[in-house]
């Protein structure tokens, strides 16, 4: 399915953005694993030939123009050119009500999960016209289409992230561009277990939900999903198959937006 596409995924280094590269590399992708741990993209990269593909990993923090620059010159040296674009590089932010939340944490959540897409979609878009099949897939959350309590950072880049999706699409989709984002639900992991035990200190009950909204704003009563399930859906949206899919936010939720 993507036997002949090369794809930069940032924040390889675990979770959903590892599980991305592998599926790639599964379909026979080749992929460049990039984020600021070296050790865990190495290991990420492993995986990536494991499973099938071709991997390299280049150390790289997405906040920093020149590092987003010299990735991206560093996927088109090893492997010719760039055909996909995964944004999903981000960080959770501040887990606090409003009136607690810090200006400089809110600032660097949305300089990692605003401007570091940003910046990889500036230096990509030129080689992502020249490719036969180039798309973008970024990585957003059900936090930026619905509320997220005492999560008011990390909701607001999602949202900022939608609104560049729409955007990018319009501007790219002449040269045949597809431009989407996947917006995960609750993912099992480390991430959600810091989340779940901030949230419930805040609540001061013993264990919180992952969103602290509960189990009935979800569609299915199993509504904690894996991110081989993302990564499944970004695959697609990456492939040919996906070819007239562009400018969509696609719920990998179990129904946790409905619009």
């Amino acid at each position: 399915m993507l036997g002949d596409t090369t794809a930069l995924v940032t924040g390889a280094s675990q979770g959903i953005g590892r599980g991305i590269a592998r599926t790639f590399g599964g379909y026979g992708a080749s992929v460049v694993c990039a984020a600021r741990s070296r050790d865990a993209i190495e290991e990420t990269a492993d995986m990536v030939a494991e499973a099938g593909g071709e991997a390299v990993a280049v150390e790289t923090d997405v906040t920093d123009e020149d590092d987003v620059a010299a990735v991206v010159e560093a996927t088109v040296d090893e492997f010719g050119g760039l055909d996909c674009l995964v944004n999903n590089a981000g960080i959770g932010g501040p887990v606090d009500p409003v009136h607690r939340v810090d200006a400089d944490e809110f600032r660097y959540t949305q300089e990692v999960n605003v401007v570091g897409p940003f910046l990889c979609a500036k230096h990509a878009e030129r080689h992502l016209r020249e490719s036969d099949r180039g798309s973008v897939v970024n990585i957003g959350s059900i936090g930026g289409k619905r509320p997220y309590p005492n999560r008011l950072a990390y909701a607001a880049s999602k949202m900022a992230l939608i609104g560049m999706t729409r955007t990018l699409a319009y501007e790219l989709g002449r040269d045949g561009v597809t431009v989407n984002t996947v917006l995960p639900g609750p993912i099992q992991g480390p991430r959600l277990e810091e989340v779940a035990a901030k949230q419930a200190e805040i609540a001061d009950v013993e264990r919180a939900e992952p969103v602290d909204l509960g189990t009935d704003d979800f569609a299915l009563p199993d509504f904690l999903m894996d991110a081989a399930e993302v990564a499944e859906q970004v695959a697609y949206l990456a492939s040919e198959r996906g070819r007239h899919v562009t400018a969509q936010e696609i719920g990998v939720d179990a129904g946790g937006t409905w619009y």
